[in-house]
């Protein structure tokens, strides 16, 4: 097993606006590295949204060493905590401030791993767009907002053998969520209790016509 990347820095003040690796980054780090046994096919690039801490970029770029990882996240905070998780891990990352990806365009259709653990919490629609570490869990309605804004993004980001994994909680929906996005096919491929929270993970792929349309 892989370790988990050291974060220290993130007990500084400095960092109070990040999000901490948590369950549900160790769940995620749980499925990525199952993702290395059951793929036969390295991924060529990677790219995490909302990369938060770094540790899930950085524990990517550790499993495969070759690949071109991208971390994107809106809080400029996180990129740079991003950027040190993967230093203080020895791991050559690139960071962006970007929201939910865009402005990466030329990815799309050519990311062969994409990466979405994002605010999940039911909250007020109005807590979503707030700043600090509360944007880093506000979901909104139905702990949805945010993810319903990038799914339709995800399709267009994948390459045509790509696969998305996405977390969250159940009060979100994820038997909808698996196929609420045309083209793609989604699947629940781990859960886990933590605390009064059941999260999960969930696996997307192009359906084969999609792929073969591409």
């Amino acid at each position: 097993m892989k370790p988990t990347p050291l974060t220290p820095h993130l007990r500084s003040t400095a960092y109070s606006s990040v999000y901490p690796p948590a369950e549900d980054t160790f769940l995620l780090l749980d499925v990525l590295e199952e993702h290395v046994t059951s793929h036969v096919t390295s991924p060529l690039i990677c790219l995490e949204i909302g990369s938060g801490s770094g540790a899930v970029t950085t524990f990517i770029k550790s499993l495969y060493p070759g690949a071109f990882c991208l971390a994107v996240d809106i809080n400029p905070v996180a990129s740079r905590a991003t950027r040190e998780t993967a230093r203080l891990n020895a791991q050559d990352i690139d960071v962006v401030c970007s929201d939910l990806g865009s402005g990466l365009e030329m990815l799309y259709g050519k990311v062969d791993l994409l990466v979405f653990n994002p605010p999940y919490v039911v909250t007020e629609s109005t807590e979503v767009s707030n700043g600090g570490i509360e944007a880093s869990w506000a979901g909104g309605i139905d702990g949805r907002e945010v993810i319903d804004r990038f799914l339709p993004r995800a399709r267009k980001f994948l390459a045509p053998s790509g696969v998305f994994y996405l977390v969250g909680v159940q009060e979100n929906r994820p038997e909808e969520i698996c196929t609420s996005v045309p083209g793609l096919i989604g699947c629940i491929v781990a859960t886990r209790k933590a605390g009064r929270e059941k999260l999960w993970v969930i696996k997307f792929t192009r359906n084969k016509q999609e792929s073969n349309s591409s």
